[in-house]
């Protein structure tokens, strides 16, 4: 496991990125990413998780024990606008975006102040769909149209973050 976040300083405007890891389909193409832009990068999870060796990826592993949102609490108490949080997890989501943080999901989808308010919505009417024994089997399978998609997303998002670095507007 890579610890450069360690064993350097970050500059307290230096904008990072926040991973919720749990579920990550795309771990590797965010790691490329961070590596290619050098911007800090915290992997959060629930459990350990290996982190690829590479000397150019500033990336720690953050394992936040406990509760099921332990680690969506660890990503909302720390990430401050100009940072970008990569998750699938709409009430992180939500949580985020009221901040005023940059987040995207795996498929490469923006959760705005625009759009997070029908993506709680949708959220709750399908749990409730599921308690009636309704509604289907989740989202659909991850493609490699949405893993491309992210990649561009995402590429063009970290190069933005990375050309800002010292400002907080990001």
């Amino acid at each position: 496991m890579t610890d450069a976040l360690s064993q350097s300083t970050t500059a307290e405007n230096e904008p990072s990125i926040y991973l919720d890891a749990d579920a990550c389909p795309v771990k590797d193409t965010i790691y490329k990413v961070a590596e290619r832009y050098n911007v800090p990068l915290f992997v959060v999870a629930n459990a350990p998780m290996r982190i690829p060796s590479s000397s150019g990826l500033r990336a720690k592993l953050v394992v936040v024990p406990g509760a099921m949102d332990a680690a969506d609490d660890w990503i909302a108490e720390r990430a401050i606008p100009g940072d970008l949080v990569l998750t699938a997890d709409i009430p992180l989501a939500s949580r985020t975006v009221t901040n005023g943080i940059k987040t995207l999901d795996f498929r490469g989808r923006e959760f705005t102040d625009a759009s997070i308010g029908n993506a709680l919505a949708s959220r709750e009417i399908n749990a409730y769909l599921r308690a009636l024994g309704e509604g289907g089997g989740g989202p659909p399978a991850f493609s490699t149209k949405d893993r491309g998609k992210f990649a561009s997303l995402l590429d063009n998002v970290v190069s933005n973050l990375a050309r800002h670095r010292g400002t907080n507007n990001a």
